[in-house]
């Protein structure tokens, strides 16, 4: 497999979309909802993608918009029009909606459950298996697993005044893992108790060092 999950920070991102079709339209949205500074070229956009920002502008202006884009994402039904600003967009990165294969970036169906973000990529070979998936992973992730998230963050802050070697704070988080006080905690929903027992025990082990 040529390609290796990585998340793009997309706040600020210029990105030019070819097309406003279907598909144009839910790379648009996704890009907006991320932050983005996004334009199309086609047609016509409609009002929600116009509410967030998203800009319209004539196919004869794609060489410009090329210039000005820091992610190119070609979904446009005109192949060789798509071929053009394909060709064009060599030192940009590309997202081709209509051959993943000859772009640089593959947008992947992806969800998000509290703070959890998950992606599914089945190499191109089944968008239907990756919706099936998606389903099966959304009903197994429970309000406990989002609980248990925040206060691993929250220990973790804690945890760098006093710990400064990152595998030492790793086996820390570990023992607050585990400690079955917490854990019930957890499962009854009580945040804030879980954090007060946490910031206990971390002040009782480390106040003295």
């Amino acid at each position: 497999m040529d390609w290796t999950a990585l998340y793009l920070k997309t706040s600020g991102l210029n990105v030019f979309i070819l097309g406003t079709g279907e598909v144009a339209t839910r790379r648009a949205n996704k890009f907006l909802d991320h932050g983005a500074i996004v334009k199309l070229a086609g047609n016509s956009i409609g009002e929600e993608l116009l509410s967030k920002g998203a800009m319209l502008h004539p196919t004869d202006e794609v060489d410009e918009l090329v210039g000005w884009a820091d992610l190119v994402v070609v979904a446009s039904g005109d192949k060789e029009l798509s071929d053009y600003v394909s060709n064009i967009s060599q030192n940009k990165l590309v997202n081709r909606a209509d051959f993943p294969n000859d772009g640089d970036i593959i947008v992947p169906t992806s969800f998000n459950i509290g703070d959890i973000q998950i992606s599914i990529f089945t190499n191109g070979k089944s968008p239907l298996m990756a919706r099936q998936l998606r389903k099966r992973i959304q009903s197994i992730i429970t309000e406990e697993d989002i609980l248990e998230i925040e206060l691993q963050d929250y220990s973790r802050s804690l945890l760098k005044k006093y710990i400064p070697n990152q595998k030492d704070r790793r086996d820390y988080l570990y023992k607050i893992f585990e400690d079955e006080n917490i854990q019930n905690l957890i499962q009854s929903g009580e945040i804030d108790e879980a954090k007060a027992v946490i910031c206990e025990l971390i002040m009782r082990d480390f106040n003295d060092t």
